[in-house]
């Protein structure tokens, strides 16, 4: 940033406004986020998110993935963490990438805003396209990722 300063002025004070913005952002968002991680890990019990999420959770841990997803708010950096406490508690892989596609493209703040602004066959014939797409995006991961890999993965989901 500072060498775009040097050579360029107002891309450089543009720049460094983008970055206080964004620490800003970020610095509002992300400690909310690791309080409810916190909270999620200490008062829920693996067995219960394990009964409603897990390997046997069938259409439950589906419609809660993205119930959890779409309710979400903020950017979907904070996903992510998200999932870490997710995969430590036991969810199935493909409820995991089923939340972490309902948190990116089904949020319901996102779905009353292009309502207001698209139009409501907009936002619904969107909605109705992309929900498949998460399903069908999950299972193909979940199929394609090797069971010694998503192992791994789980396990350093434990050290988090």
């Amino acid at each position: 940033m500072t060498i775009l300063y040097l050579l360029n002025l107002n891309a450089g004070t543009n720049a460094m406004q983008i970055s206080a913005f964004s620490l800003k952002e970020m610095l509002l968002v992300i400690p909310p986020i690791f309080i409810l991680l916190g909270i999620l890990d200490t008062w829920v019990p693996k067995e219960v998110m394990m009964k409603y999420m897990g390997e046997k959770s069938g259409w439950k841990g589906i419609v809660l993935a993205f119930l959890i997803g779409s309710a979400a708010a903020g950017p979907l950096y904070g996903a992510f963490p998200v999932a870490a406490v997710l995969m430590k508690k036991g969810v199935k892989f493909s409820n995991i990438l089923i939340f972490i596609g309902a948190w990116s493209t089904t949020k319901i703040p996102m779905l009353l805003f292009e309502m207001s602004a698209l139009g409501t066959t907009f936002a619904i014939t969107r909605l109705l396209i992309d929900i498949p797409g998460i399903l069908i995006i999950a299972y193909l991961l979940e199929a394609m990722i090797s069971n010694e890999y998503r192992t791994e993965l789980y396990k350093k989901a434990e050290y988090l």
